[in-house]
């Protein structure tokens, strides 16, 4: 596909990403962020907001190492208010860009900075003054953008643009427009206010987020703000994983290395404590996976018969699922992978037994092959080595939201159910394993895990 549009992302993850209810990494998370980002390829980096904590600022410190090491290739920026205390804390830093944001909305002007429109554009003009007086290029965020008349937004974006700004990044700060609205926005900003390049954040609150990034690049963005997994506020802003991908697909910008993309979600999975949605697009656990009998077919077909993208581009594999839905086709498809050649005959009647069995939601391979052997009243091949299972209770440190610690727990592999429960322990934990190493290593990663206090582990010996 053929595109005059150019268009990077910026991502936010350590910052907005960072701003999501139970969500704190540490220096040593933020820094790992940091660097799997970089070897994805996204164009920018919101390192954090260093005056906000200690924590946020060594984070920062040690990204701007690596950079100069050589380790992490994007722009790194530092948040900052309109506030001198907070820029010279940023520019300390050494970092690329400084990322100036203040309210200029009505709204924001009477209910938060308490300022008349001139009082704001004064401060505005004089925070990025002296930003650019450090040395450090400038961006100017004004928030709450799609909810300000529109002069005095072009008012302030002058502003800022005198004072040495050279980005602007429009807020939809309460996630507010649709896509039509976004495109023209960008287009008329673009033609009033020429001199400075756009960046679009898109907030999530309607769902609109990746339609309004896309229109915000086809009026003329250069950058889109996201965080992995959507991260966020609320409910937070543009994913980095769909927004890679519907550039790629729409425009045809190479914005991110997609196989990338789904090392880097579980990775912000695991430290976030979030666990990812198996519906999420692209990245999701589902988001190859077909069901009903006539997609399966036409995917073992032609795969781009309900596939808008082949899967390994994205370092995932397509599947499909075994139950009341399937089709003579997918189930003998399945069965062929798995080396069983059942007859006509036999292969309709393990088809009814799995569309009259009402207690499965599916069917895993090792099911199938207990009613094939039904079926064919014969062993058909040797059955799979049993698991080990393991209950690991849990007692959380001190001032821990005992909740937040189970969403961390549930997303380790091999954990299989997890439950608080009442009495000496918060938290009770089932594992599967192959064998007892891999059953020790899962028990360390629920140990490693942020909350944790102290365990007590158990081997399951029988069960009846």
């Amino acid at each position: 596909m053929m595109t005059n549009k150019k268009a990077g992302i910026l991502d936010s993850t350590l910052r907005e990403g960072e701003q999501t209810p139970g969500v704190v990494f540490t220096t040593d998370q933020r820094i790992d962020i940091a660097t799997r980002l970089s070897d994805t390829g996204v164009s920018m980096i919101e390192a954090g907001h260093p005056a906000v904590a200690p924590d946020v600022y060594e984070g920062i410190k040690g990204i701007v190492k690596l950079k100069k090491e050589g380790v992490i290739k994007p722009v790194i920026i530092a948040h900052s208010r309109a506030v001198k205390s907070d820029v010279e804390t940023a520019a300390s830093l050494d970092v690329d860009r400084i990322a100036i944001f203040y309210g200029v909305s009505d709204r924001h002007l009477a209910a938060k900075t308490h300022k008349t429109r001139e009082q704001a554009l004064s401060i505005i003009g004089e925070a990025v003054s002296f930003a650019k007086s450090q040395g450090v290029p400038v961006r100017f965020t004004p928030e709450d953008a799609t909810r300000t008349d529109y002069d005095y937004l072009v008012s302030a974006i002058k502003t800022a643009r005198d004072a040495g700004a050279d980005r602007i990044g429009i807020a939809d700060t309460v996630g507010i427009m649709w896509p039509l609205e976004t495109r023209n926005l960008f287009q008329r900003l673009i033609h009033d206010v020429p001199g400075v390049e756009f960046d679009i954040h898109a907030h999530n609150d309607m769902g609109n987020a990746v339609a309004n990034s896309l229109a915000a690049v086809d009026g003329g963005a250069t950058i889109v703000h996201a965080t992995v997994n959507g991260l966020g506020e609320r409910v937070g802003i543009t994913p980095t994983q769909v927004i890679a991908v519907a550039l790629k697909y729409h425009l045809g910008l190479d914005v991110a290395k997609l196989d990338k993309l789904v090392e880097l979600s579980a990775l912000v999975e695991k430290y976030s404590g979030l666990p990812v949605s198996a519906n999420f697009p692209i990245t999701g656990d589902y988001a190859f996976v077909h069901k009903s009998g006539v997609h399966v077919a036409g995917i073992l077909s032609n795969p781009e018969t309900y596939e808008f993208m082949d899967p390994s581009l994205l370092n995932k594999g397509r599947n499909y699922v075994i139950d009341k839905y399937t089709g003579k086709h997918a189930l003998k498809s399945r069965l062929d992978g798995m080396g069983i050649l059942l007859n006509d005959e036999q292969l309709s009647d393990l088809l009814n037994r799995i569309k009259n069995n009402q207690s499965a939601k599916f069917f895993r391979d090792e099911e199938l092959l207990e009613i094939a052997e039904e079926v064919t009243g014969k062993m058909l091949k040797p059955r799979p080595p049993e698991y080990i299972e393991g209950l690991v209770w849990v007692k959380c440190g001190s001032n821990v939201y005992t909740t937040s610690v189970t969403r961390r727990i549930s997303i380790v592999n091999n954990v299989t159910e997890v439950m608080e429960v009442s009495g000496d322990y918060d938290i009770m934990v089932r594992i599967k394993a192959r064998d007892p190493a891999q059953l020790n290593q899962v028990i360390e990663d629920i140990r490693s895990v942020k909350g944790v206090g102290s365990t007590l582990s158990s081997l399951v010996l029988k069960k009846m």
